[in-house]
């Protein structure tokens, strides 16, 4: 027989469980969408988004930007570190053991290294200084600026601890939905910008 205590408990965390459910039948078909992607789907979509954040006042004016490296077709923003390598400041995430991510400069030139989960990442050590702009990966994202990611929480562990001026979520059209499940730690972005599309302010 069950206490009205932990009653009370179970109901508490229907509406998580059913938010991680909807949350990783979404994670599954767009990250198997995207696997599935053409080098030549991937490297078009890329352009077209690398086009739009190149226009962008926050861009053109940030001296410090945090961007990844692309793995399983993800958005491949390359092409936009190796065009402004030399009048900006780039960053890319190193994953830890504690579920936390820590951000290292990008030295053209130096080499990478893979880390915990394959993921080149630079060598140099944690970047302690402001960050003015971040272009955030995810497995889908809404219309409102949700962002579902792999399902690891570092990236809302990442942004809710350290002030960023802009964040930009990036991704193909068919990873931008209408609306997705998303609990209170979940991080909003600022824009969200698809190929075909720049959604926010």
């Amino acid at each position: 027989m069950l206490f009205e205590s932990q009653i009370l408990d179970i109901l508490r965390w229907l509406p998580y469980n059913r938010v991680a459910k909807e949350k990783a039948e979404i994670r599954g078909l767009d990250s198997q969408r995207r696997r599935v992607m053409t080098p030549e789907e991937v490297l078009e979509g890329s352009h077209k988004i690398v086009e739009q954040i190149e226009r962008m006042h926050c861009f053109k004016e940030a001296k410090t930007v945090l961007v990844y490296y692309p793995m399983h077709n993800e958005v491949d923003l390359r092409s936009l570190v190796k065009k402004y390598a030399d009048e900006k400041q780039f960053l890319l995430p190193a994953t830890l053991t504690s579920h936390l991510i820590e951000v290292r400069e990008y030295i053209k030139g130096e080499p990478l290294k893979k880390g915990r989960f394959g993921i080149p990442e630079p060598q140099t050590p944690a970047f302690k200084g402001a960050i003015d702009l971040v272009l955030v990966p995810g497995v889908a994202f809404d219309k409102d600026l949700h962002r579902l990611g792999r399902g690891g929480g570092y990236y809302d562990r990442f942004l809710k601890r350290v002030k960023i001026k802009m964040k930009i979520g990036v991704c193909y059209d068919f990873q931008l939905h209408d609306r997705l499940p998303h609990a209170v730690f979940d991080q909003l972005m600022n824009r969200v910008v698809t190929p075909s599309q720049t959604i926010g302010e």
